[in-house]
């Protein structure tokens, strides 16, 4: 049981990581510094983005739409349901929808967004009648380090 346990961390562990290396490099492109990575069937991560909003010069080109769209098409398929998202902030609406669409097994993230939130904060638009699916959610996972991302990203803005 320990070592199962042990292994199961680990998985989350790596596929964080990953996402906050992403979320770094967004950063140095000038984009508000959010990664994501998705995790397969098989354990693996078979995609992972950062933000490139300001480089794609696309609205919509947030991190966990870009590894969704990667996801679907490295495995074939629309649906994830036996994936599972790791982001370092807590998605926004727009992304929270098409998780859902995507039907994503678990949703892991880092920091929470008050202002602009989806899931935990502003529409929760997992708990909404219309929405078709739920993930299992996990915030919180590398809060302090996806914050701080954040908030020195802005600080040099300011």
């Amino acid at each position: 049981m320990a070592v199962a346990l042990r292994t199961a961390l680990a998985c989350v562990s790596d596929a964080m990581t990953t996402a906050l290396t992403e979320a770094v490099a967004a950063g140095r492109r000038g984009d508000v510094p959010v990664g994501a990575a998705l995790r397969g069937p098989d354990g693996k991560i078979v995609a992972a983005a950062g933000n490139r909003v300001v480089a794609d010069r696309d609205p919509t080109a947030h991190a966990e739409m870009l590894v969704l769209r990667q996801g679907a098409a490295r495995l074939g398929r629309p649906q994830l349901a036996d994936c599972d998202l790791y982001v370092t902030l807590e998605p926004c609406p727009m992304c929270a929808a098409a998780i859902a669409l995507a039907r994503v097994r678990r949703l892991y993230f880092g920091a929470y967004d008050p202002k602009g939130g989806g899931v935990e904060h502003g529409p929760r638009i997992f708990d909404s009648p219309s929405c078709n699916h739920r993930p299992e959610i996990y915030g919180g996972l590398a809060e302090a380090r996806s914050a701080a991302l954040l908030r020195a990203f802005f600080r040099s803005r300011r």
